[in-house]
């Protein structure tokens, strides 16, 4: 089932803990008093618009960028101060990571072999990735597809506990895009934890169990998905045409109901509460089929708009 959830053991230890952290450059700041953990096991996604602090943190937490204030762990190390004891630990692909374009992919995954004392074999990462048979292929003649399955080929590639994915679905065909989700499930199966950036809310909907959603420079909402899409108000949509002419006031008069557009011959309810309930019951009374009736509910997306400010105040409760 696609949206699945693994559950989360209540005493699953903590592998990334991230408090107050702050990173300014000039007069900005980039992240602003983030705090965050990630417990073993998790897939735990970042989200927000570009801008938004997300990279900084994520880079701060590879030990590829130093902080300005507040203190980071990983697996109980700092990973500035401890990043050669953290490299073998942790496996980063970053969106931006791109390979000579005449390196193969056996190239690329014995060279990044080589830089581990104890590196899972590069050619059964391969057969298990599903890039056996483009071993022998450079870099520049791969797809989308088969470039993220090399991006996360090398970030597993020195067996790590923990692996830092940033924005591999981006950019991918519907079927690539889902080929690459079944892979970050399958690096959890292995028992490694997952740090997943990403725009897309429906991957962020599939795969994580819990996201935090940043802001300017900070993080305003942190939970699992269906528990950040309880923050926005919990309005319903319905959509279907009548099956004969009924006057918008008969609706608009319920309770349950916030308003009533039309599109052509189809209607569209919007309004909280035991919605499809009170309308079915309206338009019965009055012999009045709803066809091709279909209900909308708010989304992570709808969320995630709403919190980041791209929609209407009204659809975000307060946060405060």
């Amino acid at each position: 089932m696609p949206f699945a959830r693994t559950v989360r053991d209540a005493g699953a230890m903590n592998v990334i803990e991230v408090s107050d952290l702050t990173k300014r450059y000039g007069d900005r700041a980039a992240v602003d008093g983030v705090s965050f953990s990630v417990e073993e096991g998790e897939i735990f996604g970042i989200l927000g618009p570009n801008g938004a602090g997300k990279t900084t943190t994520v880079e701060s937490i590879a030990g590829l960028r130093t902080p300005d204030s507040g203190t980071i762990r990983v697996l109980g190390l700092d990973p500035h101060r401890d990043r050669q004891r953290l490299r073998t630990l942790v496996g980063v692909q970053l969106q931006e990571s791109e390979l000579p374009d005449r390196m193969t992919v056996r190239e690329a995954l014995e060279l990044f072999a080589s830089f581990y004392d104890n590196p899972a074999d590069p050619h059964t990462l391969m057969d298990e990735l599903g890039l056996g048979e483009k071993r022998d292929t450079a870099y520049r003649h791969l797809s989308g597809g088969q470039k993220q399955r090399l991006s996360i080929a090398l970030a597993l590639v020195g067996q790590p506990r923990i692996a830092v994915l940033d924005e591999l679905s981006t950019g991918l065909d519907p079927q690539a895009r889902r080929d690459t989700w079944d892979l970050i499930e399958s690096i959890r199966r292995r028992g490694v934890t997952v740090l997943l950036v990403t725009h897309l809310m429906e991957e962020a909907e599939r795969l994580a169990d819990r996201v935090a959603v940043f802001r300017d420079g900070r993080v305003i909402a942190l939970d699992t998905p269906a528990g950040v899409v309880s923050l926005v108000e919990p309005e319903q949509r319905l959509r279907f045409r009548p099956s004969a002419p009924i006057e918008d006031r008969l609706l608009t008069d319920l309770p349950e109901v916030r308003s009533v557009q039309r599109a052509g011959q189809t209607l569209v309810v919007t309004g909280t509460g035991n919605l499809i309930g009170a309308v079915t019951a309206t338009l019965a009374r009055h012999e009045v089929i709803a066809n091709d009736l279909r209900i909308e509910q708010a989304s992570l997306d709808d969320a995630y708009l709403a919190l980041t400010g791209n929609r209407p105040a009204r659809f975000a409760k307060e946060l405060s």
